[in-house]
């Protein structure tokens, strides 16, 4: 058998290298432009995460796996330094307050509290506070989530898309009553414009290089909230240059 040739490894001080064209010059040439979303021109939306309408989603095999998407997906925007917007609708009552892990992880962040508008977007509260973040921060790419896909996701971003912005709805961070209104909401929302993203490819993409310096604070939802890539990760580092646990056969050395 022939040798193999030898691998050709990237120096470790290598960094990302962008597009040779521009998004608008993609677009200009009839092609369609890659705009990502990065750490320095998103915002994220957590839209009515709350433990009473939480309780009604049912498109995931469990709910675990629901609010596990959610928290990686806030714990990311955490370790990014993402700005955020919070908001809830009528937790005064049967909807129930937001999930407290969001409260943790966004300590200092207001609850931007809806009383009865159903399309955050539509709340002159949040609207304005959402205006106000993009205007301070220069931002342009929107990242939203919301506790159903078809009403608290789908409805701001068909709004948001209509005023010009640039949306990217996570949809495994968003749950919905059945699979039908996931299909819908997907459908309606790819068609008007909007970059359906999920959780973890986003994270991926938003890291971009794991040698950065957010990449121990992004590696901890991808093993704490992603159970079979954390259990691969513990493993190894577990076993990396000793054994977590003696072969008494003595086979493993």
């Amino acid at each position: 058998m022939a040798e193999r040739p030898a691998d050709i490894v990237s120096p470790t001080t290598d960094s990302v290298l962008p597009t040779k064209v521009t998004s608008a010059d993609a677009a200009a040439a009839g092609r369609v432009p890659y705009d990502k979303p990065t750490p320095d021109n998103s915002v994220m939306l957590f839209i009515d995460h709350q433990i009473g309408l939480m309780v009604g989603v049912r498109d995931f095999a469990h709910l675990a796996t629901y609010k596990a998407n959610v928290v990686a997906l806030a714990k990311m925007a955490k370790a990014l330094g993402i700005p955020v917007l919070v908001s809830s609708s009528n937790a005064q009552w049967q909807n129930g307050d937001t999930l407290p892990e969001l409260k943790e992880i966004f300590a200092e962040d207001p609850i931007y509290r809806r009383t009865g508008i159903i399309n955050c977007y539509e709340d002159p509260s949040f609207r304005s506070a959402f205006e106000q973040l993009l205007s301070s921060t220069g931002r342009t790419h929107v990242i939203i989530a919301g506790v159903t896909i078809g009403t608290c996701c789908a409805m701001p971003t068909l709004s948001m898309l209509n005023d010009g912005y640039k949306v990217f709805p996570v949809v495994d961070a968003c749950g919905a009553w059945d699979d039908y209104e996931a299909q819908a909401a997907m459908s309606r929302m790819a068609r008007a414009g909007a970059e359906l993203v999920t959780v973890f490819a986003l994270g991926c993409e938003l890291q971009a290089d794991w040698k950065l310096p957010s990449g121990n604070a992004m590696f901890e939802p991808f093993t704490d909230q992603l159970p079979e890539y954390g259990f691969v990760i513990q493993n190894f580092w577990n076993n990396a240059n000793q054994r977590a646990v003696a072969d008494p056969f003595g086979t493993v050395k």
